[in-house]
């Protein structure tokens, strides 16, 4: 089901329509998911994202990822489990029909890697990536989100020590078994950490945003992470950018569309 509720980067005060530097050239139309956090135990959601990939996705030129597709991802080395393969293979045939997959690491599976990559017939993205659609389509600035919440100082400790090459080198380094089981148990600890913070402690900083959009142009911005999906309008130095936070799936698909002038959010229903 489509919202009525869209929006036209170029209208929204972003970049002209052209080249922008570094940028990663892209497909329309495009779509837009992150926070699946897609596991054995959440049948339903994983039921629609295969339905997601077999339908609406199958008409895409391009198809961005932007973290938490996963509830955790311990390492490449893991890409044997059959759930694994399963969700890579998924992907893998959607690249192969000429889609064009993006994955941007999120919280949840930042360790995903190249091999990874490889599986899913995906291409790896940085946090964050501007993308350009052509000389007819504005660009838009793509992010997981979770740098953006700033305010939350135990976690953005957290944010730096996992993101540090020699931590992940080291964690990498011991046995699987004991990655997945440290994991786990990180889980849990985040889950009671959430219970005692303030809601808006773990949302976006304004200020962060407000940097983010100047040092890129003044684009439109798409992220998740924040499990807050809205559409919201900054000003930022006499310039209004306009700001995506894509949804989280529980047992329902729901992305965001780009045809290369208007940004519109669906929602595919549930199982």
């Amino acid at each position: 089901m489509s919202d009525p509720v869209s929006d036209s980067p170029r209208a929204a005060g972003g970049p002209a329509a052209g080249f922008v530097p570094d940028a990663v050239s892209a497909a329309l139309p495009a779509l837009f998911i992150s926070d699946l956090h897609l596991s054995e135990d959440s049948p339903a959601t994983v039921a629609a994202f295969i339905d997601f990939l077999k339908g609406p996705a199958r008409d895409a030129g391009s198809l961005f990822i932007l973290g938490d597709l996963l509830e955790y991802w311990a390492g490449d080395d893991d890409l044997g489990a059959p759930f694994n393969r399963r969700i890579c293979a998924a992907l893998s045939e959607l690249a192969e029909r000429g889609v064009l997959v993006f994955f941007m690491t999120g919280n949840r599976d930042l360790l995903a890697g190249e091999d990874f990559a490889l599986a899913a017939g995906a291409r790896l993205l940085a946090d964050p990536t501007p993308v350009s659609f052509g000389s007819d389509a504005a660009p838009l600035l793509l992010s997981h989100g979770d740098a953006l919440c700033t305010d939350d100082l135990a976690y953005q400790a957290y944010r730096r020590q996992v993101r540090d090459p020699a931590w992940q080198a080291g964690f990498l380094a011991q046995p699987l078994a004991a990655r997945k089981a440290f994991i786990e148990s990180l889980r849990l600890k985040s889950e009671a950490a959430k219970q005692e913070k303030a809601m808006d402690i773990m949302d976006v900083n304004a200020a962060a945003v407000a940097e983010l959009l100047r040092s890129h142009g003044y684009p439109t911005l798409i992220h998740g992470h924040t499990h807050r999906p809205a559409r919201h309008e900054h000003l930022v130095e006499g310039r209004r950018c306009v700001r995506w936070v894509l949804a989280d799936w529980k047992g329902s698909a729901t992305w965001l569309s780009y045809d290369g002038i208007r940004l519109v959010p669906h929602d595919g229903g549930g199982h």
